[in-house]
């Protein structure tokens, strides 16, 4: 039986965004594995693990308040991108396709908060 958050399109964008910087940053200079690397995978895995725990949770307002916090991972998120474009560890296409994963994943969250909010 397939579990609730796996219906979710915005947890599969979202475990597609993770995996994407998981495999980008493989490429990352050695010297960043504590750093921009880390940063980076912590705030992917943010997105979906908390739209994971938030679902789990009985209530929409509990709900919503774990999809506010896979926001705030998003949006840190792209300041990441920006920073490792500006650094050369990615290219811009690279650059380009991970924000667009990035949108997709935030405008479902967002529109998923949206709903949320006019059903409480």
């Amino acid at each position: 039986m397939e579990k609730g958050y796996k219906k979710l399109k915005v947890f599969e964008e979202a475990h597609k965004l993770a995996k994407e910087i998981y495999l980008i940053t493989n490429k990352f200079p050695k010297i960043e594995t504590f750093g921009l690397i880390s940063q980076m995978r912590r705030s992917a895995v943010s997105v979906p693990a908390n739209i994971i725990e938030g679902q789990a949770r009985k209530g929409k307002k509990e709900f919503g308040h774990f999809l506010s916090i896979a926001n705030g991972s998003l949006v840190e998120l792209e300041y990441y991108l920006e920073l490792s474009l500006d650094l050369g560890y990615i290219n811009e296409n690279e650059y380009k396709n991970l924000e667009n994963q990035r949108m997709i994943t935030g405008s479902l969250l967002g529109g998923l908060l949206r709903h949320l909010r006019n059903i409480s």
